[in-house]
């Protein structure tokens, strides 16, 4: 019995955090789940004067009225947001449209798909002969952490990312293929993982498992043409209300913090350098390294770079939002152990697992 609850605890730890996170948040609203979700009446009355809000407040609006003609005037960027269509339709559909029950299921699925992704990481490591602890790595990084607490779709889309990998290394092609075709409706960004399983899955059968991840990649362009058709504009981009484009200089998102005054960005380098910048040059350069030179071309190395590469070329309406940008590099985040298990890097992950300390940033959420 012990044995088999051994695999549990790096999920555990993760439900312990994020649950009581979610507590810690809700204790002060009178546990009204609406709270988590941020609601500003900028975009609920809508008050164009009002305080904007946070970015969970679309995944409640969305779950509460999915109707594009009468939810878009509670949305900032209305494709943009309606995009990630998954975990609003999913707490809708489980809370059978009852409007006092969503915010509490937005809650249950993010939490539950944050403790699965986890025990499934764990597996992934344990399969690959790497320690069950460093799955902690992902089940405490703060950007999937905050999330369940925020009611934002990091912890669905990235859950959904782990168990496509899991399948994958299984052989279960058709699994796998709709895995993470979901994903992409949970949340754009884990476009680079379909896209990462799509150039580099190898092996036997190569060509059948492209056909599933060409399928949920087919019916996720048709999803950004019906965005494009009902909204005036694709879903894909940089962001919401004041986002910037992406750079063209790398890390001139961060550079532009300067903007504000040295000091201010002196505070920002000292938080991000050490923290995204320089794990993702290494993530660049030891994928390239990888696939060039040792010829690793397989879909960890494929994956570890292109999310390393995306933070390059951030916007700097992202950089400048610490939370923000801890979201984004959760796909870093998850490909550097993805990469490392697969390498045998343990001293990497060890490296790693000081990510946690960035825990810190709930108590500015709080």
């Amino acid at each position: 019995m012990v044995e088999r609850l051994k695999p549990w605890w790096p999920a555990l730890v993760a439900l312990l955090v994020a649950g009581g996170y979610a507590i810690w948040r809700l204790a002060p609203a009178a546990f009204d789940p609406t709270a988590l979700a941020e609601v500003g009446p900028r975009y609920n009355i809508p008050d164009p004067l009002g305080e904007p809000g946070y970015d969970g407040q679309f995944t409640l609006y969305i779950a509460l009225d999915p109707d594009p003609s009468s939810v878009t005037p509670h949305l900032d960027v209305a494709a943009y947001r309606y995009q990630r269509i998954l975990l609003p339709i999913l707490a809708r559909g489980l809370s059978f449209g009852q409007a006092w029950l969503i915010p509490w299921m937005i809650l249950i699925i993010n939490l539950s798909a944050l403790v699965l992704g986890t025990r499934l990481l764990t597996g992934i490591l344990l399969q690959r002969g790497q320690a069950a602890g460093y799955a902690l790595i992902y089940g405490l990084w703060v950007g999937v952490v905050a999330p369940v607490g925020l009611d934002l779709h990091e912890p669905l889309a990235y859950g959904l990312v782990i168990l496509a990998w899991m399948l994958a290394e299984n052989q279960h092609d058709l699994a796998a293929g709709l895995s993470l075709g979901l994903a992409l409706f949970a949340k754009e960004t884990t476009v680079l993982f379909w896209l990462a399983l799509l150039l580099a899955f190898p092996g036997e059968g190569w060509t059948r498992r492209r056909t599933w991840l060409l399928a949920g990649g087919g019916a996720y362009l048709a999803w950004q043409i019906w965005l494009w058709v009902t909204f005036g504009a694709p879903g894909l981009g940089s962001g919401g209300d004041m986002a910037t484009r992406f750079e063209i200089i790398p890390y001139m998102g961060l550079w532009r913090i300067g903007e504000y005054g040295w000091k201010v960005l002196l505070l920002f380098m000292v938080l991000l350098v050490p923290t995204i910048v320089f794990p993702s040059v290494w993530g660049t350069f030891a994928a390239v390294r990888a696939w060039f030179f040792e010829k690793r071309r397989d879909y960890d190395t494929l994956v570890l770079g292109l999310n390393s590469v995306l933070l390059m070329f951030t916007p700097h309406s992202t950089f400048r939002e610490p939370l923000g940008i801890v979201r984004l590099a959760t796909g870093m985040v998850l490909g550097l152990v993805f990469f490392s298990s697969r390498v045998d890097r343990a001293r990497w992950m060890n490296l790693a697992l000081f990510w946690i300390a960035f825990l810190f940033l709930l108590v500015q959420q709080a």
